[in-house]
């Protein structure tokens, strides 16, 4: 009986992992709508816990819409994300439960497992939004981006410009483009198997 290996190429492993790097600065070629479509029809496909799906991803493409975020960041990530052909602020919503009867309708009391739980819906919201904002970037890599995640904003500015209703936080911020490799810093170490693993 022949066994077949459902493994990515190196080449693959390359482009989303070992060879990629985050970017700090962009040439000037554009990413297209139907290129963040095709992002998020990826990305939503990576697993949430009960497919709760809490991310919502707001592209801001045009320099109008990086202008309002602008006043957030920290200095040294406002040149690269104006330069960037677009910046996604990842957020995270508190009212994911609302949407269980169509996300896992095999569970017809899913809702209420977290209504009126607000640390609970913080937790799940958070962690299961950060899951998806690292789908992101592995998807981004996949179709080819580069991608730029940040820290290095003041999140009370970003959450009341692009989310004021409340219902939504933002989680944190990545740059999306084609990296200008003159620009890349050198690698960082990483931890060695043994100072990250235990194996029981």
């Amino acid at each position: 009986m022949t066994t077949i290996e459902n493994k990515l190429a190196p080449e693959a492993l390359d482009l989303v992992f070992r060879s990629a790097r985050t970017q700090n600065g962009w040439i000037d070629k554009p990413v297209t709508d139907a290129q963040l479509q095709e992002l998020y029809d990826l990305l939503k496909c990576g697993p949430t816990s009960m497919n709760t799906s809490p991310a919502r991803f707001v592209f801001l493409r045009t320099p109008e819409a990086k202008a309002r975020l602008l006043p957030a960041l920290a200095p040294g990530n406002v040149e690269k994300t104006q330069q960037a052909p677009v910046c996604v602020v990842v957020g995270y919503h508190r009212r994911f439960h609302d949407h269980l009867p169509t996300l896992f309708p095999h569970k017809a009391d899913a809702h209420a497992i977290f209504e009126g739980k607000p640390e609970l819906i913080e937790s799940t919201a958070f962690r299961n939004g950060s899951l998806q904002g690292a789908y992101l970037i592995i998807a981004a890599r996949a179709i080819g981006l580069d991608c730029g995640p940040m820290s290095g904003f003041d999140a009370k500015k970003v959450n009341d410009e692009f989310f004021p209703k409340g219902d939504v936080a933002v989680n944190f911020l990545c740059n999306l483009g084609y990296g200008d490799s003159g620009k890349v810093l050198n690698r960082l170490p990483r931890l060695a198997f043994g100072d990250a693993c235990t194996l029981l």
